[in-house]
Parts: structure tokens; C-alpha cells; sequence
């Protein structure tokens, strides 16, 4: 008996700070993006692009989440499905996609982007079922024609078809702004990515536990 309690001792004096660390670890939000996620032409990205900035929200909430920003620029939906394998090498419970501009940008199909889209929600849940999902809405120019309303249609019908969460317009109050953006007037200045980063925290922070 006495050999028993000391093994069970050694047990919890051994597996306690395992415990303590797995209670503390933080829960990781993804942000898979293109550009826009990444802080293309930002001086400081880590902290300026919108993903730092939601970073930054979060500590002073006190949550422990921890932000991946796993934007690249230049990325299509078709190099998202390439790339998602390995960025899901890690644990992801919060799952933001950022996807699409550049397709729209260059007229791809709207199929394709669909179907892109699509199946990377799909490896996302595959990995863990649990995650929770959200899709950056976002739009083309008018000067686009018939193709923007039939692109800014593709988000919100993605969301719905997949129980998730739609963040209705991702550039709302930046898109367009001269003064929100850097001289080639796609990309948020800073300030331009704050905004955004409210954009994303009104309809992510209601879902985040305390």
C-alpha cells in the first residue's frame, strides 16, 4: 500500500505540470489568406497586417488564443488546395479564410473558385471536425460587369452550404478609400487594416469563448 501511494504520487507530481501546461496552451485561430492576410507592403506585417492587429485584440480581452497568419501573396484558390496540407501540420481551431481576390482579379472561372474553396473547407473539417470556420466575404469592381455580383455571390452561398460563418464584406469601409490604401490601391495602409481587423473581430470575438 504504502509503494502504491508513492507511485501514485510520483504520478501527479510528474503528470501536473503537463496538465498545467496543456490548460494554458493557447488555441490556435488560422488566418489562410492571400495578400490582404499577409500585410503585403506593410512596414511591420506581424503587427500591422489585420491578423497582428486581431492578435492584439485578443490579448487585451484576455484570451489566449494564438494568431497564425498564414497569408502569401499572390495566392489563388488553386494555390490555397496546394498549401493547405501543410499549414493543417499544426492544430487549428479557428479557421479563417481569406481567399479569392486574386482569382476575381483575373477573371478565373467562378467554378473553379467554388470548387477550390470548397475542398479546402473540407481538409480543414477533415483534420478536425470541430474547427470553426469562417469565409471573408469579398467583392470585384463594378467596371468587372456582370462577373463581380456572380463572384460576391460565391462566399455567402459557400458559408451557408457549409454551416459556417460569413464575414459579409472584408474591405468594407477600406475598398475604394484612397487613403486607406498604398498607391497601387488594393492593399490596406495600416490604418487601412485596422479597419479591417474591426471588420473580422465583430463577427469573430462573439464566437470566441472568454
Amino acid at each position: 500500500m504504502k509503494h502504491f501511494r508513492l507511485l501514485i504520487s510520483l504520478f501527479i507530481f510528474v503528470l501536473a505540470p503537463a496538465l498545467a501546461f496543456a490548460a494554458d496552451k493557447p488555441v490556435n485561430i488560422l488566418f489562410f489568406g492571400d495578400s490582404l492576410t499577409s500585410g503585403y507592403g506593410l512596414d511591420d506585417p506581424t503587427t500591422q497586417a489585420f491578423p497582428g492587429v486581431i492578435q492584439q485584440k485578443l490579448a487585451d480581452s484576455g484570451r489566449s488564443y494564438r494568431v497564425i497568419n498564414a497569408g502569401l501573396s499572390g495566392e489563388t484558390s488553386s494555390g490555397g488546395i496546394r498549401r493547405i496540407d501543410w499549414i493543417l501540420r499544426q492544430p487549428v481551431s479557428v479557421f479563417v479564410l481569406e481567399l479569392g481576390a486574386n482569382d476575381g482579379l483575373r477573371g478565373l472561372p467562378l467554378d473553379l473558385l467554388r470548387d477550390n474553396l470548397q475542398k479546402i473547407i473540407a481538409r480543414v473539417r477533415a483534420k478536425n471536425p470541430e474547427v470553426l470556420v469562417l469565409v471573408a466575404g469579398m467583392q470585384m469592381p463594378p467596371s468587372m460587369g456582370d462577373y463581380a455580383p456572380e463572384f460576391a455571390a460565391v462566399f455567402p452561398r459557400l458559408t451557408a452550404n457549409n454551416g459556417a460563418t460569413l464575414i459579409p464584406h472584408l474591405l468594407e469601409g477600406v475598398g475604394g478609400v484612397p487613403s486607406l490604401n498604398l498607391p497601387d490601391g488594393i492593399h490596406p495602409t495600416p490604418a487601412g487594416h485596422a479597419i479591417v481587423a474591426e471588420n473580422v473581430w465583430t463577427i469573430l470575438e462573439p464566437l470566441l469563448k472568454p
